[in-house]
């Protein structure tokens, strides 16, 4: 694998050798497996795939743009990259082939503790927005130039706009009134009563145990059938590429050939985990896109 000099500098100055893009001990064998990741999915996988493989795992998570960024600028080297919107592996990533394995939908998680939560359940699925957009609620929200969930946050709030029949443009007026938290962080913020309410995915909801409302599927980016309608919305990126609005697919791709590599891969696409902590899998997935090396496919 190649790696760039101030890298390879940093990590012999340390006494150390780079293995998936960090630097760890010379005197250490590789027996273990790196996964550089979307936030959302940081919690299925330290509690849910490292429990289903038998080789150790290192797993990192940032918002999948990120993610994308750090491996296309080699700053971090993983075996495997497992991303929130397979956009990403057109874009800045150019992978030979890569898998999608999972859906998702977003919704409205928010504290019953707090009295601008308990306005956002009052209102429920048919009115949510009304008390995000009046400035009544802090909501939370993530950065929509680190990671899918930020822009489809946008899409949502734009599609939103026009199924609701709104005075307002929510895309325009919510945003103003929010916060915005890296993925990873977001829902937390509820145990420190820092914010209301919450536009997350739905896994994220569900595995904290936190009350959500579920949105129309016109909406929550969740639904095949409303593809056309999904792709009207669109963000552009800081890199200049532009992201639509479309069905939500998580999507991961392999680095390296080694037989513990594909073992874990198999594991972390098929996996029963993915389903236990809140993602959908559709029929048809896992689903393989280009050159996919034998070993992947076995």
């Amino acid at each position: 694998m190649d790696y760039s000099r101030r890298q390879v500098l940093g990590a012999l100055g340390a006494g150390s050798v780079l293995v998936g893009g960090f630097a760890v001990s010379s005197g250490r064998q590789r027996n273990d497996v790196s996964i550089l990741a979307a936030g959302s999915l940081n919690d299925a996988l330290e509690n849910g795939l490292r429990a289903d493989v038998a080789v150790p795992l290192r797993v990192e998570a940032h918002g999948s743009a990120r993610v994308a960024r750090l491996v296309a600028d080699e700053q971090k080297d993983p075996d495997i990259v497992s991303v929130a919107d397979a956009a990403l592996f057109d874009s800045p990533l150019d992978p030979a082939w890569f898998c999608e394995f999972a859906t998702n939908s977003l919704v409205v998680a928010y504290n019953p503790e707090t009295e601008g939560g308990r306005r956002v359940a009052d209102a429920g699925s048919d009115g949510w927005y009304r008390s995000l957009s009046d400035g009544s609620v802090t909501l939370g929200r993530t950065d929509p130039d680190l990671d899918p969930l930020g822009y489809r946050t946008l899409f949502m709030l734009d599609l939103a706009t026009n199924h609701y029949g709104t005075d307002s443009d929510l895309r325009t007026v919510v945003p103003q009134r929010s916060r915005t938290y890296p993925e990873t962080r977001l829902v937390s913020q509820f145990e420190t009563g820092s914010i209301d309410a919450a536009v997350t995915y739905r896994n994220m909801a569900v595995e904290r145990g936190y009350e959500y409302l579920d949105l129309p599927p016109e909406i929550d980016l969740s639904d095949p059938r409303y593809t056309d309608r999904y792709a009207t919305t669109s963000y552009e990126l800081p890199s200049g590429k532009t992201v639509r609005g479309g069905v939500i697919r998580y999507a991961a791709t392999a680095r390296d050939r080694r037989q513990s590599v594909a073992d874990v891969f198999e594991t972390h696409v098929t996996g029963d985990y993915l389903t236990d902590f809140g993602f959908a899998v559709p029929n048809d997935y896992p689903r393989y896109t280009d050159n996919v090396p034998d070993a992947f496919t076995d």
